[in-house]
């Protein structure tokens, strides 16, 4: 029997034209040993084939998704993250990308390491370029663990929740700031007004947002040998605009912002 919160949880992915890894994603929902409240699929763009996995998911299993989406005119993630999270009624979001398999305790290690007060950055093991060709065609994600060939970063792949505490508050480093495994209070995010939609291209919305909610006074905390994630490899997106949104992230850092227009409220 599932033991519940005392708060509901969101689970809130992110995606843009892959489904076949986004199949692998919610096939890890599944096998949550928890299962989340909500499930909001926030797809920066508006591909029929990631639409025709989500409803083929729902209809093959019968859980509840909202799907949020937007005509594709470039990277937009702030845009249609604060879409999706306006969409949310949990009050708890536990924020991955759309190529994140999770351990089937990822849900239940969030749980556990959520804090009135703080946000918490998890990690992810990076699988290599030929397991996760292997992976997305196999689509055994049971065959995922910390002792497999094909792994990097295999310290973030382990579980040893009972160690986990050693890694708490990190108060001054919100550069590391990764919405790949990421979670918050609702609250908190909307204090903020949410991600920050003036960035153009990849790069440092995240860490902007977790400047933003330091600066508010919520505090940063790491969660380690806890919440394991798995992330799929793919080719880097373009890094032409990241000069531009890394002097939008120094300003926040520099003016000590907690809030920003173009936001949560505007979107």
């Amino acid at each position: 029997m599932t033991t519940k919160s005392p708060f509901t949880v969101a689970l809130l992915i992110a995606t843009y034209k892959w489904p076949e890894a986004l199949q692998l994603v919610l096939k890890s929902v599944l096998y949550q040993s928890r299962k989340p409240d909500e499930i909001i699929i926030a797809e920066d763009g508006d591909d029929p084939y990631t639409a025709q996995c989500i409803t083929a998911f729902q209809e093959k299993y019968g859980i509840a998704i909202k799907h949020i989406s937007h005509d594709d005119r470039g990277f937009r993630k702030s845009l249609i993250m604060n879409k999706a999270i306006k969409e949310i009624r949990a009050d708890y979001i536990i924020e991955i990308d759309g190529d994140i398999v999770m351990h089937r305790e990822f849900i239940a290690d969030h749980i556990k390491g959520a804090r009135s007060g703080f946000f918490v950055q998890g990690s992810r093991a990076l699988i290599s370029k030929w397991r996760s060709l292997e992976l997305l065609q196999t689509r055994n994600i049971e065959s995922l663990h910390s002792f497999m060939r094909g792994l990097r970063n295999r310290f973030n792949s382990l579980r040893v929740p009972i160690f986990s505490w050693c890694f708490k508050v990190n108060p001054c480093h919100s550069h590391k700031v990764k919405g790949c495994n990421l979670a918050f209070w609702k609250k908190d995010y909307v204090k903020v007004n949410g991600y920050y939609s003036g960035f153009k291209g990849w790069g440092r919305e995240d860490s902007e947002l977790g400047e933003r909610l330091m600066n508010l006074g919520v505090k940063m905390k790491k969660l380690k040998l806890a919440a394991v994630t798995y992330h799929i490899f793919h080719t880097f997106n373009s890094r032409g605009n990241l000069d531009q949104n890394e002097s939008i992230y120094r300003e926040t850092v520099n003016y000590k912002y907690s809030y920003r227009p173009n936001g949560y409220l505007e979107a």
